[in-house]
């Protein structure tokens, strides 16, 4: 107390200045047992720790449909999405007819979602045909996971009356309901190894169904925008076999209102600091500049444009809006 005194007496007691006001973004991510959270977890602390005059939280939603809903509607600045959900958000079509986010813009691809249809492993389900009859959970409500197991599921001549029960589960609620044998079989489209499949395989023995070239190929009839995607064997405990699914691109997104210079350096940022995401989530590994030009849903936010050509990457023409 003497020395503060002293300081008061003599004027040189220095007093900091305000700290500067940040401007909170909001990221619009899923659930917590998904790869969304984490990845979004981590991008809005570089934006805390990086980018001057911002900070950001990642939100806990219903995930892809949900969060382009919050990006129409400016209660999130940045979302991430199924790319087959943005295309349709973009473009009026599939889940969003009759409600078309017309001013939905990407920053990047992130990485690539797998189509993950777990079952128990003593369960007499072994192809998606031995679906028909049974309890299966097809993701959360206003879910990516949702919209990508209709279009699997009806490609392939199935529809949710050919069920015995159709369950609107979130990740970690379906891994329970398997686990505690409430349902049959969940369907998750979600970037692997992801969280809730691991802590079931750790607590259930699990397998994995996997496609055939023509179920693939009905199903990319039904969405042009899966492509065949090959899980790794020993991705989750007991899983020793490779999982041959379709795979989709997870996009970050924002709306066409955001700043430029704002969007630039957002996704700069994430390009540049793509280590640090790598260190949360392996999903991540796939952030590249490469992956996000040749996968993206729908056009970039100039902002964006701006970067990947200033790294000199060559922008599509259907990227550009």
């Amino acid at each position: 107390m003497r020395s503060i005194a002293y300081a008061l007496m003599t004027g040189t007691l220095l007093v900091s200045a305000p700290a500067m006001a940040q401007t909170q973004l909001s990221i619009a991510t899923g659930g917590t047992g998904g790869v969304y959270y984490p990845i979004g977890g981590g991008l809005a602390e570089l934006i805390t720790q990086h980018l001057d005059g911002y900070s950001a939280v990642a939100e806990v939603t219903g995930a892809s449909v949900e969060n382009l809903a919050y990006i129409h509607s400016g209660e999130s600045d940045l979302a991430l999405v199924l790319g087959d959900s943005a295309y349709q958000a973009y473009t009026g079509t599939g889940a969003f007819e009759g409600r078309q986010v017309a001013g939905v813009r990407a920053l990047a691809s992130v990485y690539p979602n797998a189509v993950q249809i777990v079952v128990p492993a003593e369960s007499s389900i072994n192809s998606l045909a031995d679906l028909v009859g049974q309890r299966v959970s097809v993701g959360a409500p206003g879910s990516g996971t949702e919209v990508n197991a209709q279009a699997l599921l009806e490609g392939n001549g199935i529809t949710y009356d050919d069920l015995a029960a159709a369950q609107r589960f979130n990740f970690n609620e379906t891994a329970d309901a398997i686990r505690d044998g409430d349902i049959d079989a969940g369907i998750w489209s979600v970037g692997p190894p992801t969280g809730s499949i691991i802590s079931l395989a750790v607590t259930r023995p699990i397998r994995l169904l996997s496609l055939t070239n023509e179920e693939i190929e009905n199903a990319r009839a039904a969405e042009p925008i899966f492509a065949p995607y090959t899980l790794p064997g020993g991705s989750y405990e007991g899983v020793d076999e490779d999982t041959q699914t379709i795979g989709i691109p997870n996009a970050l997104v924002v709306n066409d209102e955001m700043d430029e210079e704002l969007a630039y350096e957002i996704t700069k940022l994430l390009f540049e600091r793509v280590e640090d995401l790598r260190a949360i989530h392996p999903a991540a590994n796939d952030t590249t500049v490469e992956f996000s030009l040749g996968s993206s849903p729908i056009p970039l936010h100039p902002g964006a444009i701006r970067y990947y050509e200033e790294i000199g990457a060559e922008v599509p023409d259907h990227l550009r809006p």
